[in-house]
C-alpha cells in the first residue's frame, strides 16, 4: 500500500548566513515574521518597509531520506509559489514556475540535503515581460508575466506582498507495482438515479503486473480491470439522494472509495465526498436578451452570491477552521453562491469540502483578472497544466457548479485601451475562448463553462452588455451615485460593491496610537482604491452633511452609505427575477486591515453590510420602487411555497404623526414576485414624509429626500442592559440605528446592524463576548442619524 510522510519538520530558511526556523507549508514572509526579522506588515505602514522581501532570494532546506524498501519513492509538492529549482545535495532533481500547480520528482533510494531555491518572482517575471513585450494591466506589477496568486502584487483593496516558499504540503510517497495517478469522477443523475463513472489513469513500476480496481459508493460496489495504464470503473445509486443549493434542499454527501489491487493485494486507495445534482447554465436569448441562469436540478436559481478574494494574502495561514468561519458566515447572511475570484487562486480541499457542507454553490475563475496575459509559451504550457490538474482536483466537488475563464480581460480588451496597445500581440483570448473550454470539455464535461466575467456571449455585443450574459456594475461606484442602480436591470449582475472602512476595533489594532482621521496617514495607507476616499466624500455628500472633523460620525456614515448603496441594487434586481438572474457583491471577505467594498473585515468582524445582506438575502423580501405605472410594493419570495398575506402601508411624517394608512392583500407564488401599487395618497411628499410597509414581520422603507434635507427630531431613546442583550426603545423616530459592539470591547459581536425605530418601537440586539454590562457604555456605542448627518 502507498505510504506517505508528510516533510513538516527540520526546515531552516537561510537568510543572512543564518538558518531561520521555517514552516512547510509557509511562507518567507511569515517565517521572517516569526523570527523577529520583519515587522507585521498588516501593522501601520509597515508594508514598505518589507518590500525588500519580493526582490531577494530565498533557499530552504532540510535532510532527506528515502530509503523505505520500496520499488519508487517520490518527492510532492503541493505548490511551490512559484519560481523554484529543487536540489539534492547539489544536485538539480527539477524546476518550477507555476504556483498553482503540484509537483512531483523521483527520490528512489536517494538521501542528503534537500534544498529549494526560490528567485525572486519580481525579476522572473520582468525577464519575461522583456522578452515577450510589455502587456496592458490594471495595475503596473508585473502579475501577468507569472503564474503565481496576481493579487500578491498588491490591488484596490490588497497590500504589494510579493511571497515565496512552500506554500501546501509536502511530502514523501513510498510505492510499488503501480500507483493511482489521476482520477476524474464524472458525476451524473439519470432517470432518478446517481451515477458516478470514474476514469482512472495509473503509474506502475511494473508493466507487466495485471492491476484492477474497486469503487464501491453508498453500499455500491462495482470492479473493472486497467488496461495498460488507464480503466473505467461505473457505479449507479437508485433513488440516490440530491445535493441542493443552501435554501434548496438538504446536501447529503456519498463518500467514493477507489482501490487499486493487484491480486488481492491493495497497491493504493482514493477517497472523496461526492454529491448527486445536475447543474445548467441557461444562456437562451429571449425578448429581454440573453440570459445567464443557473439550473440546479431542474430548478431556476435567482443567485445570491458573494465574490471571495483570498482570505489572507499569506494563504497559508487559512487553515480549515478560518474556511470554515468565513464561509459560515456567509452561508448564514442568506449566501447560496461563492465566486472564487480570478485574481486569487484554486483554493484549498478545505474551502471546497465546506462548501460542499453548506450548500454554497461555487464559481471558480481561471486564475486571470485585469491584464493581458502573454499566450507564448512556456506561460501557455503551464496554464494548460495548470487548469488540467486544479480541473480533476475539484471535479468531486458537488458545489462547484461554474468554471470561468477570466476576470474582466475580455471587458479591458475591448474598453480599456487594450485592443491598439496590443497592436495584434497575444493577450489571453486564446485562453478564454480555446485552451480553457475545451480543457473544462474533455475533463469535466459535467459541468458549464463561461469565457470571463463580464461576458456578453459573443464579440457582435459589448463585452459587458447589461442585457446579455454577465455584468460588472462600476460605474455606479466610480462616478455616480447608488440611486443609478435603478437605473437598468442587468442579466445578471457577477459584481458590484461600495466601499467601507473596517471596524472600529480593526483599525485600533492595525493603526496604533495614530490619531484616526479620514485622511490621517495610516489610514491613506491602508486605503488602496484610486481616489477611494474621494469616492467615499462624494457619496456621502450626495446624502449627508459631511461630518467635518469628526471621526467618528465619519466612520459611521461610510458604513451607512455602503449598506443602502448594496442594499439599492439587490432590492431592485432581486425585484426584477427572473430578467435578472443574480447579484455577486463585490466582495465578502478581506485579506488585510483595509477600507474596501468587504462585508466581512479582515479580523473578521462583521460590518453593517454584512447584517443588512441577512435581510436582502432572505428568502423573502419586501421593496419599495417606481415602475411606470407608479410607485409598488414588491415582494420576492424565494421559497418554494405560496406567500400570501396582508402589508401594512403607512405614510408617515418623520415627526411620528400618521398621515394615511392602508392594509393590501398579496400573494407571491413560490420562487416568484408580486407586486402591488401602492395607493396615490399614500405616496410619501417632500423632505418631512416617508411610507413604511410591513407584512409578516419584514419591513420597508421610501423616504421621498436625501438625509441631509430631512428636518429629523433629535433622536431620543431609552437603553437597558442585561447579560448578552441591549434593548432600546425610540422614543422618536430614530434612522440607521446602529450598536457597533466592538466599542464596548474588541471581542464583542452585536447579532444584528442598521435599525430604523419608530416612536415606540423597540430591538434587542443580542451581544456575545461583553463580559460587564454597563447602560452608559452601551449608549455611547449607538449611533444613529442626527441632522442629517
Amino acid at each position: 500500500m502507498l505510504e506517505a510522510t508528510p516533510l513538516t519538520e527540520g526546515w531552516v530558511l537561510l537568510h543572512e548566513g543564518a538558518a531561520l526556523p521555517a514552516v512547510v507549508p509557509g511562507c518567507v514572509h511569515t517565517d521572517l515574521l516569526a523570527a523577529g526579522v520583519i515587522p507585521d506588515p498588516f501593522i501601520g505602514r509597515n508594508e514598505t518597509e518589507v518590500a525588500w522581501v519580493g526582490r531577494r532570494e530565498w533557499s530552504y532546506r532540510t535532510r532527506l531520506s528515502a530509503d523505505s524498501g520500496a520499488e519508487q519513492t517520490d518527492l510532492v509538492f503541493e505548490g511551490l509559489d512559484t519560481v523554484a529549482e529543487i536540489l539534492l545535495d547539489g544536485r538539480p532533481l527539477g524546476a518550477t514556475r507555476n504556483m498553482h500547480r503540484s509537483y512531483r520528482f523521483d527520490v528512489t533510494g536517494l538521501s542528503g540535503l534537500l534544498s529549494v531555491r526560490f528567485a525572486s518572482a519580481y525579476t522572473e517575471a520582468e525577464a519575461v515581460r522583456d522578452r515577450l513585450g510589455e502587456r496592458p494591466a490594471a495595475y503596473a506589477e508585473p502579475y501577468p508575466y507569472l503564474r503565481k496568486m496576481a493579487c500578491s502584487f498588491g490591488w484596490d483593496w490588497g497590500p504589494t506582498l510579493v511571497t515565496a516558499g512552500i506554500w501546501r504540503p509536502a511530502r514523501l510517497e513510498h510505492w510499488s507495482t503501480a500507483r493511482i495517478a489521476r482520477v476524474r469522477p464524472l458525476v451524473t443523475v439519470e432517470d432518478g438515479a446517481g451515477v458516478v463513472e470514474l476514469r482512472i489513469d495509473v503509474e506502475r513500476t511494473r508493466i507487466e503486473a495485471p492491476l484492477a480496481v474497486e469503487a464501491t459508493v453508498g453500499g455500491v460496489r462495482a470492479r473493472a480491470g486497467i488496461d495498460g495504464s488507464t480503466g473505467t470503473v461505473r457505479l449507479e445509486l437508485p433513488d440516490a439522494r440530491l445535493w441542493w443549493p443552501r435554501g434548496y434542499g438538504e446536501q447529503p454527501l456519498y463518500e467514493v472509495e477507489l482501490t487499486l489491487l493487484h491480486g488481492d493485494e491493495a497497491l493504493d486507495r482514493w477517497r472523496r465526498r461526492i454529491g448527486f445534482r445536475s447543474v445548467v447554465l441557461d444562456t437562451s436569448a429571449d425578448a429581454r436578451g440573453t440570459g445567464f441562469t443557473l439550473v440546479v436540478n431542474g430548478e431556476r436559481l435567482f443567485a445570491r452570491g458573494v465574490n471571495w478574494i483570498p482570505d489572507d494574502v499569506f494563504p497559508s495561514r487559512v487553515d480549515r477552521d478560518r474556511y470554515r468561519t468565513r464561509l459560515r458566515q456567509a452561508a448564514d447572511a442568506g449566501v447560496d453562491l461563492v465566486r472564487v475570484w480570478g485574481g486569487g487562486i484554486y483554493e484549498s480541499e478545505d474551502f471546497y469540502d465546506a462548501c460542499d457542507e453548506f450548500g454554497l454553490l461555487v464559481w471558480q475563475d481561471f486564475p486571470f483578472a485585469c491584464a493581458a496575459y502573454p499566450e507564448e509559451q512556456p506561460l501557455r504550457a503551464e496554464v494548460e497544466a495548470e487548469a488540467r490538474e486544479n480541473v480533476v482536483r475539484l471535479m468531486p466537488h458537488p458545489s462547484l457548479v461554474l468554471w470561468n475563464g477570466n476576470n474582466e480581460n475580455l471587458w479591458g480588451f475591448r474598453d480599456w485601451g487594450w485592443e491598439p496597445r496590443l497592436a495584434g500581440e497575444s493577450w489571453g483570448e486564446g485562453y478564454y475562448l480555446g485552451l480553457l473550454p475545451r480543457v473544462v470539455a474533455e475533463s469535466d464535461p459535467t459541468r458549464p463553462y463561461t469565457a470571463g466575467s463580464p461576458w456578453s456571449g459573443s464579440w457582435e455585443r459589448h463585452p459587458n452588455d447589461p442585457d446579455h450574459g454577465t455584468h460588472h456594475s462600476w460605474e455606479v461606484w466610480n462616478r455616480v451615485d447608488y440611486a443609478d442602480y435603478l437605473r437598468e436591470v442587468p442579466r445578471f449582475v457577477a459584481e458590484f460593491g461600495w466601499q467601507a472602512p473596517p471596524a472600529h476595533a480593526t483599525l485600533r489594532r492595525a493603526l496604533p496610537g495614530e490619531e484616526l482621521d479620514a485622511d490621517s496617514p495610516g489610514m491613506l495607507h491602508h486605503q488602496k482604491a484610486d481616489d477611494g476616499n474621494g469616492k467615499l466624500a462624494r457619496g456621502l455628500a450626495r446624502h449627508f452633511a459631511l461630518p467635518e472633523g469628526d471621526f467618528d460620525r465619519w466612520h459611521y456614515l461610510t458604513q451607512v452609505n455602503q449598506a443602502r448603496a448594496v442594499a439599492a441594487g439587490i432590492e431592485h434586481w432581486r425585484a426584477h427575477w427572473p430578467a435578472c438572474a443574480g447579484t455577486v457583491l463585490w466582495q465578502l471577505n478581506d485579506c488585510w486591515p483595509v477600507t474596501s467594498w468587504a462585508a466581512i473585515d479582515s479580523d473578521g468582524r462583521e460590518k453593517p453590510l454584512y447584517h443588512e445582506l441577512r435581510r436582502l438575502y432572505a428568502d423573502r423580501l419586501l421593496t419599495l420602487g417606481l415602475r411606470p405605472r407608479g410607485l409598488v410594493l414588491a415582494l420576492v419570495n424565494q421559497a418554494a411555497g405560496m406567500w400570501s398575506g396582508v402589508a401594512r402601508l403607512r405614510r408617515m411624517s418623520v415627526d411620528g404623526t400618521l398621515l394615511g394608512e392602508r392594509e393590501v392583500a398579496f400573494r407571491a407564488a413560490g420562487r416568484g414576485v408580486a407586486e402591488v401599487s401602492v395607493p396615490t395618497e399614500l405616496t410619501p411628499e417632500g423632505a418631512k414624509e416617508f411610507l413604511v410597509a410591513d407584512a409578516d414581520g419584514l419591513r420597508a422603507l421610501r423616504f421621498a429626500a436625501p438625509d441631509r434635507e430631512i428636518p429629523y427630531p433629535r433622536p431620543e431613546f431609552d437603553v437597558t442592559v442585561a447579560p448578552g442583550l441591549v434593548t432600546v426603545v425610540a422614543r422618536t423616530l430614530v434612522r440607521d440605528l446602529l450598536l457597533q459592539a466592538d466599542r464596548l470591547d474588541p471581542a464583542a459581536r452585536a447579532d444584528r446592524g442598521l435599525v430604523t425605530l419608530l416612536p415606540g418601537e423597540g430591538v434587542t440586539i443580542g451581544v456575545r463576548g461583553w463580559e460587564n454590562p454597563d447602560p452608559d457604555a452601551a449608549r455611547a456605542a449607538l449611533y444613529c442619524v442626527e441632522n442629517g448627518r
